[in-house]
């Protein structure tokens, strides 16, 4: 089985499947930016743009989770944002089409609490325990420029299940996809101080400098 998690930049998607992948035995994250970074990167500046309008990209994604899903046991999660319709039937439906069991969900939030979460990742999380203040978005500026689009276009019907996620931890939020999904996960006994600790970690590892 594979779950992609879509949902806006910053809307949790990563969060979500690190906890995802921390409670349930034989699951890997399998992350679509990683290739798509380096397709990026070998751009001059200037024609960098969405990675996500490449062919490579789209067909290299595919290749990848074939592979897989078809030659090793266990759930692959797959965190990345998908709003274009071309692009979501050339990677999910695709997949679909070749024979894997492929359950999407999106991960919805009001504007405000994106831009919350949006704040509080990486370093703006870091930033505001030592300063004691918001930190800037400077480096998410970019995910807040796609906000409105993405939010738009992810509560159109194609990109079901939807999943509101404003009223619910990163656990919880978890523990629905999973049971949505016919998947069981650990019980989470892990204490609040740390799973804050936890997804820190995590935000500061996925944070982009270009």
């Amino acid at each position: 089985m594979l779950l992609w998690i879509n949902g806006p930049f910053g809307g949790g998607k990563t969060q979500t499947a690190h906890e995802i992948r921390r409670r349930l035995p034989g699951s890997v994250i399998c992350d679509p930016e990683h290739p798509g970074f380096g397709l990026h990167r070998m751009l001059p500046p200037e024609l960098r743009g969405d990675f996500r309008d490449l062919a490579a990209w789209r067909q290299g994604v595919v290749e990848v989770l074939d592979r897989a899903l078809s030659e090793r046991e266990g759930v692959v999660i797959v965190p990345m944002t998908v709003t274009d319709p071309g692009h979501f039937a050339d990677t999910v439906g695709r997949l679909r089409e070749l024979g894997h069991d492929v359950r999407h969900f999106t991960l919805l939030a009001e504007r405000g609490t994106v831009v919350r979460r949006l704040r509080e990742r990486g370093f703006g999380q870091l930033l505001r325990y030592v300063a004691g203040k918001d930190a800037p978005l400077r480096r998410e500026s970019w995910a807040l420029s796609q906000l409105d689009h993405c939010l738009e276009r992810l509560r159109e019907e194609e990109f079901a299940e939807h999943l509101w996620t404003d009223r619910t931890t990163v656990p919880e939020t978890a523990d629905r996809v999973a049971a949505l999904a016919g998947l069981r996960l650990a019980p989470n006994d892990e204490g609040a101080l740390r799973t804050r600790l936890r997804q820190a970690v995590v935000g500061a590892r996925h944070i982009r400098f270009d």
